[in-house]
């Protein structure tokens, strides 16, 4: 008696095997994983704090400040949630957020010179610091301005204000944050060369489909 065995896309057979297709809508998401949501996030809470401790209620770049690292935010959770159909949309939302964020990065830099306050240069001894400690939350952040200002004071020299230490600590996050977001829209860039969008690819579901029947 013969027994028919049904193989799948992704079957071992006797010579090789029959490779998997490519999905119609291929796995998106995840976004909760990726480094740049992980620190745009982190950058969120930080200016958020920051225009409530340091900035007058009527000052009217506290409200742009905050939307402007709320806007990085959701634009990247927005570009990977709908990367699965269209990674022109994905490509054009990770735009937005990494411009929402060279527009906080402009506002911290007004906020430290219209008050004549300094901003470090990368290799300033404090932030050499803070990037070592690589803090991921809001109150890693805290502790290495609570570290710094113990420092100073042991070593005999006048604490920097917090004010300062929290408004170059996230400048480096801004510009490390920056900098992956670039390498990320060049691989989504390549990506969609490569591959295509949703377009192509149900071009090529309906050309395979007509094709086995």
């Amino acid at each position: 008696m013969s027994v028919s065995v049904r193989v799948g896309p992704c079957s071992s057979v006797k010579g090789g095997s029959v490779p998997e297709e490519d999905p119609l809508i291929p796995k998106h998401g995840g976004y909760r994983r990726l480094k740049t949501f992980q620190l745009a996030r982190l950058i969120y809470d930080v200016t958020f704090q920051f225009c409530e401790k340091y900035m007058e209620e009527h000052d009217r770049l506290k409200p742009q400040m905050v939307h402007a690292a709320r806007s990085c935010v959701q634009n990247i959770a927005e570009g990977s949630q709908t990367s699965g159909t269209s990674k022109k949309s994905e490509l054009k939302l990770t735009g937005v957020g990494r411009a929402s964020l060279e527009e906080l990065l402009l506002d911290y830099e007004d906020f430290l010179r219209q008050r004549k306050l300094e901003k470090w240069i990368p290799s300033h001894p404090a932030l050499t610091r803070f990037k070592a400690k690589r803090c991921a939350t809001l109150e890693d952040v805290r502790a290495w301005v609570k570290e710094e200002r113990a420092l100073s004071v042991s070593v005999g020299v006048r604490p920097c204000s917090s004010v300062i230490l929290v408004a170059n600590a996230a400048l480096s996050l801004i510009n490390l944050c920056s900098h992956l977001l670039d390498k990320q829209l060049a691989a989504q860039s390549k990506a969609f060369v490569n591959e295509g969008g949703f377009t192509e690819r149900l071009y090529r579901t309906r050309k395979n489909t007509s094709k086995r029947d």
